[in-house]
């Protein structure tokens, strides 16, 4: 019976595997270009650009879709912007007639040893924060460069939803949260350029000030976060005013108090395996960005119970990833 259970689970794995290489295969024709964005004396940074698909609908009411700019996961450690396993969402989006631009940023905590005991707390808390800054200020660049390019490359930037995944999440996350506050990173950025939306799997702000807040109204946020993630927070870890502040937490603490408009989708029992359920949660990922095209907009707060979305065994936590 053990034999038998490990060769279905190979085969499962090895199905899996063929069809994401088939889609990726697929895919590439639908990549119109890579661009150079930043040249570092620590390494090049490149950008995917991927455009709609021929014949799919771009427009809603006469109004365009939005441009979706993704930030890969990887614990701040690994990740490529293309790695083969992102292909299948790519091409569901722009099926679907979006854009997606997928970009590169340093990795802040390759080589960075972490520890997570109650001494070392706040020494990892400031790498962390650190390599989010380098994350923010290279995704900054990324929109410098396609202002600078936009005629060009034949975008609105005034319609970028910027989306991200576990660490990309939490550079996401933050990259509106120093928009909104006027931090000095977001000072690169054109004059009143704003996201037309978020998008976070399991991601999280870190902060070294206490609670986060916003001077001014945050674009509409998309959220997906299981309530047993062991990565990245679901509510919040605060150590005196150093703290990571997951989705449950903004979404109670913070936007639900303050009025913004917000989309939570909670996963009971999920761990960090909503950080890569891209395709599983397409519905209402679509939902959410048909509603930013049109304006018609919703606040929805929802706990999703739904055998179908993947669960991975051994998912990853703060202790195995580093």
């Amino acid at each position: 019976m053990r034999k038998i259970a490990i060769f279905a689970t190979m085969k499962k794995i090895l199905t899996s595997l063929l069809l994401v290489l088939f889609a990726a295969a697929a895919f590439s024709q639908e990549l119109c270009g890579t661009y150079l964005f930043s040249n570092r004396s620590d390494g090049d940074l490149y950008l995917d650009i991927y455009n709609p698909a021929p014949g799919s609908r771009t427009t809603i009411d006469g109004k365009e879709k939005p441009t979706v700019l993704f930030v890969f996961g990887g614990g701040f450690i690994s990740g490529t912007r293309n790695d083969p396993y992102y292909l299948p969402w790519f091409k569901l989006m722009t099926d679907a007639g979006y854009r997606v631009i997928s970009t590169d940023y340093r990795l802040g905590l390759k080589g960075v040893e972490m520890k997570f005991g109650i001494f070392n707390l706040i020494k990892s808390a400031k790498s962390t924060i650190a390599a989010v800054d380098m994350g923010i200020e290279d995704v900054f660049t990324a929109v410098k460069y396609l202002s600078d390019n936009a005629d060009e490359l034949g975008l609105d930037m005034g319609n970028i939803v910027l989306a991200g995944s576990s660490a990309g999440a939490m550079i996401s996350l933050a990259c509106e949260s120093d928009i909104c506050n006027g931090e000095p990173l977001s000072a690169i950025l054109p004059e009143g350029f704003r996201f037309k939306g978020i998008i976070s799997y399991a991601g999280a702000l870190m902060s070294d000030t206490g609670t986060p807040g916003y001077a001014i109204n945050p674009a509409p946020h998309l959220l997906f976060h299981g309530d047993a993630d062991g990565a990245v927070v679901y509510d919040k870890t605060a150590f005196g005013r150093y703290g990571m502040f997951g989705s449950a937490y903004l979404v109670d603490k913070v936007f639900s108090k303050k009025g913004y408009i917000y989309s939570f989708y909670r996963y009971p029992g999920h761990s960090h395996d909503m950080s890569a359920n891209f395709v599983a949660t397409w519905p209402e990922q679509q939902r959410f960005l048909e509603e930013l095209t049109t304006g018609h907009l919703r606040t929805v707060d929802a706990s999703v119970i739904d055998p179908t979305i993947p669960v991975w065994e051994n998912a990853p936590t703060l202790e195995t990833i580093y």
